[in-house]
């Protein structure tokens, strides 16, 4: 596959840091490289994939561990030690480290099982990446940064200095990316990651030009632009997989009667970088829209385990990858300078 990579980190941080002050993009020169992706387009490979993302979120020795078989026997935990409490996932490899995986941790949340020492992070990350402005769903919400002014008015560079603080996972997964090229220089590096740690990979896949797989991901493109990410010509080299009956994934999770809110999450975005490949559960397997339906066992042993029929009939093997078109999010908010 394509795949567009800044000649360097500290370019790309430069032009970022260029845009943040100025308030204009920099010219950063991207090259274009030829790269070794997943094959998107298996099933195979994609539920390969998703059984990583979803030991992303347990140690080996859990009932909900999935073997991955020979092809991947090398696994190396981070973000686990006893005082931990945000970013973490696991490496894998294969048994010549040609082809590194970074598989990082989504949302913990009761809904989905046991929350977790993570959890307050991860709703804090969740909040400020995919909420239109702070969390303000109502008057009755404590938002997650001071940026709302009155009505539906928000101030576009309180919000944008709130998303670069250093509590968001975004500058803690560069540098980690940074360390696993000084470890495998020579290795094809791939990132991976289920709901917040899928939006995650796709914001460092595209600061790095690495082959991105996310599954139900809440839209990530405009956390994207208000972290100042410098954007490469295509960035065809993320693909969301995703299902029409997550409400988050598909951007409907959002009102203050949603499953989301009641559970004091403000998901709000539905725009995706890169390509998506939609299941419509919806239609074809009768399924209800469902925040339970989010998680990625759903999606593990309710679809990639066994052949999609709809797919199967065209002689495919997954729905084709396809761009988000004219998509609009966060229509009613007005962002500008409104000082406090």
């Amino acid at each position: 596959m394509t795949s567009y990579r800044p000649s360097s980190f500290s370019a790309y941080n430069d032009a970022r840091i260029h845009s943040i002050r100025h308030a204009q993009s920099a010219n950063l020169p991207w090259h274009e490289a030829e790269i070794i992706g997943p094959n998107v387009e298996s099933r195979k490979t994609l539920l390969e994939l998703a059984k990583m993302t979803n030991n992303a979120y347990v140690t080996p020795d859990d009932s909900q561990w999935y073997e991955l078989g020979d092809m991947w026997p090398n696994h190396y935990p981070f973000g686990w030690e006893p005082d931990a409490d945000g970013f973490r996932g696991y490496v894998f490899a294969t048994p010549d480290n040609s082809v590194v995986i970074l598989s990082i941790k989504g949302t913990s949340a009761a809904v989905w099982g046991d929350a977790g020492p993570t959890a307050k992070k991860d709703k804090l990350n969740d909040n400020l990446l995919f909420s239109c402005c702070c969390a303000r769903v109502d008057w009755t919400w404590t938002t997650v940064c001071g940026c709302h002014r009155g009505g539906w008015k928000c101030d576009q560079d309180c919000l944008e200095e709130a998303l670069v603080e250093d509590s968001l996972f975004y500058p803690i997964g560069t540098n980690l990316y940074n360390n696993l090229t000084y470890m495998y220089p020579t290795s094809d590096i791939w990132i991976i990651g289920h709901s917040l740690g899928g939006a995650v990979a796709s914001l460092l896949g595209v600061t790095f030009g690495a082959p991105v797989v996310t599954f139900e991901s809440p839209g990530e493109r405009l956390a994207a632009r208000r972290l100042h990410l410098p954007s490469p010509p295509s960035t065809h080299h993320v693909t969301h997989v995703y299902h029409t009956a997550d409400p988050i994934a598909m951007g409907t999770c959002n009102g203050i009667l949603s499953s989301c809110a009641l559970g004091g999450f403000a998901m709000e975005t539905r725009c995706h970088q890169g390509k998506s490949i939609v299941y419509d559960t919806v239609s074809n397997l009768s399924w209800s829209v469902d925040i339970r339906k989010h998680g990625i066992i759903s999606v593990i042993e309710g679809i990639l385990g066994q052949p999609w029929q709809p797919c199967e009939d065209v002689g495919r093997e997954v729905p084709p990858a396809t761009v988000d078109e004219d998509c609009v999010e966060c229509y009613s908010w007005d962002f500008g300078d409104f000082p406090p």
